[in-house]
């Protein structure tokens, strides 16, 4: 009894210790500015890894288990092993959020290929590593763009194609992205959406697209993350008896849409207003987006496939 008493003590005195973020490296839990990977990690130096973002909201991780679920399937996919059980990771996570204290967090959990023995390139022979960290809510919006809109680039970019590396593997595979955010600034655009091989609309930085025309909402299948907030507007959807497709979507019938939103564990639903500064139908938020917006966030507060975080 003492010394469960004692373990509640440490847990409550923990509580808020790293407001700015926490991270687990090497099994121990530390401030988020002291966090560090060997430099000869090929996650570092080769981009072999996996991860996954899962976010805090009014102190509950909202679909923790589909994340978790969607991180083992990349794992698996790439090669990888986790060294932690999923019941060790959930506790991790636990762990992490309330050495924050923070009530609403962008928390991610990694495993990368590790470090190599000396003198040999076989992967196999690598020692694989579970890295995670917690920091303060990341939007990938600003204020100013939730409040009027997503102004979103259509980019002559070619994301990766599944030929090359399955995109609903999360991966740090982003030159692509990253070149088409170059493009989508220099040409005044908040964010690009890229392109497949076929040159039907594909994804974005850390996004998918969604198209409404005539009542019924489309969104891209084949090159693209298969996204949890992207699930959970189809979802929401479904529950309000609005027809769906999921197929492919050209830059013409995206720019000719109703309406256009984008989803995101960064975000939520945001609408997108302008595409390549023409307006996206009368240029204000449409119905479908608005009133899918609000419901996403409604269920957040309701605790709809939440799970709580124990702070005390």
């Amino acid at each position: 009894m003492a010394g469960s008493v004692a373990a509640t003590t440490a847990m409550r005195d923990e509580v808020g210790l790293y407001p700015q973020g926490a991270a687990f490296i090497d099994g121990a839990c530390v401030p988020i500015e002291e966090a560090r990977i060997p430099i000869l990690d090929w996650g570092f130096v080769r981009s072999d890894c996996t991860y996954d973002v899962v976010h805090v909201w009014h102190g509950r991780f909202f679909r923790l288990d589909h994340h978790l679920d969607r991180f083992e399937q990349s794992v698996a996919a790439m090669y990888l092993k986790n060294p932690y059980t999923r019941a060790q990771v959930v506790d991790i996570l636990m762990r992490l959020v309330r050495l924050t204290g923070l009530r609403e967090a962008y928390v991610e959990v990694l495993v990368t290929r590790g470090m190599p023995k000396q003198a040999t390139r076989d992967p196999r022979l690598c020692e694989n590593r579970f890295y995670a960290f917690v920091v303060p809510f990341i939007w990938i919006a600003t204020d100013e763009m939730r409040a009027r809109g997503i102004h979103l680039h259509v980019s002559d970019v070619v994301r990766i194609p599944p030929q090359s590396l399955n995109p609903a593997i999360k991966n740090f595979h982003w030159a692509d992205m990253t070149k088409g955010l170059m493009q989508a600034y220099e040409r005044g655009c908040d964010m690009p959406v890229l392109l497949d091989l076929a040159g039907g609309i594909a994804e974005g930085p850390g996004f998918n697209v969604f198209a409404v025309k005539d009542g019924t909402v489309t969104t891209p299948a084949g090159t693209c993350l298969l996204g949890i907030s992207r699930q959970t507007a189809l979802d929401l959807l479904q529950e309000q008896n609005v027809k769906t497709v999921i197929g492919p979507i050209s830059p013409a019938e995206l720019r000719a849409a109703d309406e256009v939103f984008i989803t995101s564990t960064a975000g939520g639903i945001l609408p997108v207003t302008r595409i390549d500064h023409q307006p996206v139908g009368d240029g204000e938020f449409g119905p479908v987006s608005t009133r899918l917006k609000t419901v996403y966030w409604q269920r957040h507060d309701q605790g709809w496939d939440c799970t709580p975080i124990d702070y005390d």
